[in-house]
């Protein structure tokens, strides 16, 4: 018995544009199929699950965001009970990036689909461990930045030229001498987009979390949401 070896090799690749618009007709058996799975998907991204008093913002404050607030807030308060009992440690502070909170929360009800808009990525919380030095590394991007990248857990205070004056960090001043604990996504841990977040990291700990998921687990115990664009990150003016 033997095997010959035909060898074909790919000289040409021809394509066209599929066009589509409006002149496409649906196909009534594919959407007879579709139409119930669509329906139950449906009701459950809009049923309500907490209520907004007032509309969330991206831009409603001058170095922090009512939206960006809450989505690090919300991830301090899902994420720290996971790592802790996986750790045994305890969570210090989160840093997110402003591009990834990715819409607001209109005043009324939140839905399911409201997390969706906020979070569409399937990015999940981890949580790394960083030294003194490489924590004033990312306290000093996040102070100097144009940007609201969202924080919690943190106060940063910061002269008129973005220099620190002062940091606290659950209450007590930045301690160079120690480590911190800091959750993000694990899309910033992996690079991201290059923001300069992370470049030094002494352990990393996976909570298996979809920040997308916490969102919506958070709405599901709270009645209302609440968040400000307060001075967790501040200027001074002089």
């Amino acid at each position: 018995m033997s095997c010959k070896n035909d060898t074909v090799n790919l000289t040409e690749i021809q394509g066209k544009q599929l066009p589509i618009d409006s002149t496409l007709t649906q196909t009534d058996s594919i959407e007879t199929f579709v139409e119930p799975y669509r329906k139950r998907i449906n009701e459950v991204l809009d049923s309500t699950l907490a209520y907004a008093p007032k509309p969330l913002l991206l831009n409603d404050g001058e170095r922090t965001s009512s939206m960006g607030n809450l989505m690090a807030d919300i991830v301090f308060e899902q994420a720290s009970p996971i790592f802790n009992s996986r750790s045994g440690n305890t969570l210090d502070f989160v840093v997110l990036n402003a591009g990834g909170v990715r819409s607001i929360i209109s005043e009324g009800n939140v839905s399911a689909r409201n997390a969706y808009e906020v979070m569409p990525f399937e990015n999940y919380i981890e949580v790394v461990e960083l030294n003194g030095s490489a924590t004033r590394e990312l306290i000093n991007f996040v102070a100097k930045s144009s940007r609201r990248h969202p924080v919690a857990g943190i106060e940063i205070v910061t002269d008129k030229n973005g220099a620190l004056e002062s940091v606290n960090i659950q209450g007590r001043p930045f301690d160079e001498n120690r480590n911190y604990y800091v959750a993000s996504s694990d899309y910033l841990i992996n690079g991201g987009p290059s923001v300069g977040f992370f470049d030094q990291i002494v352990s990393r700990t996976a909570t298996d979390y979809l920040l997308r998921n916490a969102l919506i687990d958070y709405f599901k115990k709270v009645d209302t949401l609440q968040a400000v664009a307060d001075d967790r990150i501040k200027q001074m003016d002089q």
